[in-house]
């Protein structure tokens, strides 16, 4: 439930912090147009429930469609002219009882595109409460509205409900986007403090690397909005490169210095190929994020071994209980007398319950680094000591010189002792 009487202009500030947050900072503002070959402009499609339960008046005496409108309103008018901006709308036209129908109501309401704010308000002001709640089938309308071109892309979902059709299941839909591995995000904002509202919107946004906001208080939407709007706009997240891994190294891609983003089923093993120079040590790291209900016990390794099978080093994580990610790593440096070929294997040890979905697999996220191998005397893991036998020797005969003549002084202050 929605409480305060300033939380209708809360989720305005929300609604346009997820609109601004996509503008580059390298955007010309008197330049609206992309130039030939550039990355195209950013796509925003904003999702809004008109379901009959956005009725209900529990914002401030307004009901959740007038906040709603009100925001939406806002955003128009503060959307940046680099933008691309549509609106689509669930449970809008059809008022029955037929779940057929019902769970198929969701329709484009504004194009996506350069915004005229006047026709874009317009269509808004014409939204009455009508009927079901097909949220699956709504994020599926909207990924066509936004097209498949590289740029950034972005679906705001705004509902006070969990989805009322069941198929296709919201959740199901999120991972399939996130599989596809085209970055695009979907950010889930709650009207309603339920538990099973929260548990879809947040599967939702998790699956695609977006956030879910649940509009509670004051206090939290303003720490929120705090969050949003001071987000640097200068060091946008990194965008995981997608990337295919094998099943066996000989088959696997080259993988260098960056961030990669796989899915790996159960029980199923990725393998990738990284090379070095003489000189250079290999930082590889893996984390599996469980996007679906998994058991408890869990697990997570990541190898380097050579293209005969010989393993080189390894990294391991494993624990029980309920975890949203897990993540390992590892080092090593190449002294150039085995194959400059260095095949990673990332297996994870989830299970996941009866009746739960397996395909995707579960997001996997690589990261690798290639970096000049610290020297003998640089090393701080050595503490500045050198490797090889002779240190060793040196440090053994010195030790056994130190007890001889520690034992001889001694021996030497005892009689002295007694004497006193």
């Amino acid at each position: 439930m929605i409480i305060g009487r300033r939380a209708a202009t809360v989720l305005a500030g929300l609604l346009a912090a997820a609109v601004v947050g996509l503008v580059p900072t390298n955007a010309a503002a008197d330049d609206p147009e992309p130039e030939q070959g550039s990355t195209p402009p950013p796509k925003v499609e904003l999702v809004l429930d008109v379901s009959g339960s956005m009725r209900i008046k529990d914002v401030g005496g307004q009901s959740r469609m007038a906040a709603a409108k009100h925001s939406f309103n806002e955003v128009i008018d503060a959307v940046p002219d680099d933008v691309h901006l549509g609106i689509r709308t669930l449970g809008a036209d059809y008022p029955g009882e037929s779940k057929r129908l019902g769970c198929r109501d969701s329709s484009r309401l504004y194009p996506v595109g350069e915004v005229d704010r006047t026709e874009a308000k317009a269509a808004v002001a014409t939204l009455t409460p009508t009927g079901w709640t097909p949220i699956g089938y709504a994020l599926r309308g909207a990924v066509k509205d936004l097209g498949d071109d590289e740029g950034q892309r972005r679906i705001v979902l705004i509902t006070d409900g969990e989805d009322s059709c069941g198929q296709p299941d919201p959740c199901d839909v999120a991972r399939e986007l996130a599989a596809t591995g085209t970055g695009l995000t979907v950010d889930t904002l709650g009207l309603a403090a339920d538990a099973k509202v929260r548990d879809q919107l947040g599967c939702i946004a998790e699956a695609t690397g977006g956030t879910y906001t649940a509009v509670q208080d004051r206090g939290q939407l303003s720490d929120r909005i705090n969050q949003l709007v001071r987000r640097p706009a200068s060091a946008p997240a990194a965008d995981p490169t997608q990337v295919d891994g094998a099943e066996e190294c000989g088959k696997a891609p080259v993988v260098g210095a960056g961030l990669y983003a796989d899915r790996a089923g159960f029980g199923q093993h990725r393998w990738y190929r990284a090379e070095l120079e003489p000189g250079q040590e290999l930082r590889a790291s893996a984390a599996v994020s469980a996007d679906r209900a998994v058991d408890g016990d869990w697990g997570l390794q990541v190898r380097a071994v050579t293209e005969q099978g010989r393993e080189l080093v390894r990294g391991a994580e494993s624990g029980s209980g309920r975890t949203d990610a897990v993540s390992t790593g590892l080092r090593y440096p190449w002294d150039g007398e085995e194959d400059r070929i260095v095949c990673l294997e990332v297996g994870h040890a989830f299970s996941a319950p009866a009746g739960v979905k397996r395909s995707p697999g579960l997001p996997v996220e690589l990261t690798v680094d290639i970096v000049d191998a610290p020297g003998s005397s640089g090393d701080t893991a050595f503490f500045g000591l050198a490797r090889g036998w002779v240190p060793l020797v040196l440090m053994g005969v010195a030790g056994l010189v130190g007890g001889v003549l520690f034992g001889w002084v001694s021996r030497l202050r005892a009689p002295a002792g007694r004497v006193n």
